[in-house]
């Protein structure tokens, strides 16, 4: 009898053991939880922008990550004339331009038959009377030679800079439309020389003065403190000759007008203006 207990004692327990040797049941196989792709980051938008090497193309340059948070990858194409950014622009081979101002948009469009419109105002760039082979515009001689820009609205502007120096009158009512024609009085009979914008700095060892236009003076090396003479910072001039973002008509109210308006408009452009230029480029906003 104790035999046959001990038989069945050793045969629960080696059943217990197996029990306990058998490895757990895996855990039955969940769903995994669908999971979504996150979401990858939006392609920036070219945008394409005429500008002219200074400052316009260092301005747009500056504010690329103002652009770059509103969804644009913005690209600068550089131009040293003031004619083929308009024509670009009205092909279609650029979103926009920055180089010119109003009057000088106007005349253009007149001219060209082309459908160009400002969106804002930038900066503005005063014109100086820089010195030639006179370093005083008192001591500029009777025959002397001062060179200005050969475009339309650029003459005017340089014309009237050189009235308000009493170096020239001009006709009683003209102001942005005079050309050399306008000039009632020439005391000194000075000789106005015409000449392409872009090449007014390099004449300057020819002449006794030039009238050179902001980006081009700043292009050169020129500084506004060194000028003989330059547009009062409140003068009808500072205001109408005041540098514009430009698009093609019916494209004003784009995405990427507005947010290209938005960072020439920012602080960041307005402080990188007033660091950079010392006052050869002034915010118009």
């Amino acid at each position: 009898m104790k035999k046959l207990i001990a038989i069945v004692l050793t045969l629960v327990l080696a059943l217990s053991f197996a029990a306990c040797a058998q490895p757990e049941a895996a855990p039955a196989e969940t769903a995994a939880p669908e999971t979504t792709e996150s979401a990858a980051p939006a392609e920036l938008v070219k945008v394409k922008v005429g500008a002219s090497v200074t400052p316009h193309a260092e301005i747009l340059n500056a504010v690329k990550d103002e652009l770059k948070a509103a969804g644009f990858d913005l690209e600068v194409v550089e131009f040293t004339d003031y004619v083929l950014p308009n024509t670009a622009l009205e092909q279609g081979d650029l979103d926009a331009n920055y180089f010119q101002h109003t009057p000088y948009l106007d005349n253009f469009n007149e001219e060209n038959g082309t459908h160009l419109v400002s969106v804002g105002k930038i900066h503005y760039e005063p014109f100086g009377i820089y010195a030639g082979k006179t370093t005083d515009l008192s001591a500029i001689p009777d025959g002397g030679s001062i060179a200005i820009p050969n475009d339309g609205t650029n003459e005017a502007r340089a014309l009237l800079l050189l009235e308000a120096q009493g170096l020239i009158k001009l006709k009683e009512g003209i102001t942005f439309t005079a050309t050399v024609l306008d000039i009632a009085e020439n005391p000194k009979n000075l000789d106005i020389k015409e000449i392409e914008a872009a090449q007014l700095a390099r004449s300057l060892q020819d002449v006794d003065a030039a009238v050179i236009n902001g980006n081009y003076a700043i292009q050169a090396g020129l500084k506004v403190k060194d000028a003989l003479a330059i547009e009062d910072k409140d003068s009808i001039a500072a205001d109408t000759y005041a540098n514009v973002l430009v698009v093609k008509e019916g494209h004003e109210n784009d995405d990427a007008t507005k947010a290209l308006l938005a960072a020439l408009q920012s602080d960041t452009a307005k402080k990188f203006m007033e660091e950079k230029y010392e006052g050869a480029v002034i915010a118009a906003f």
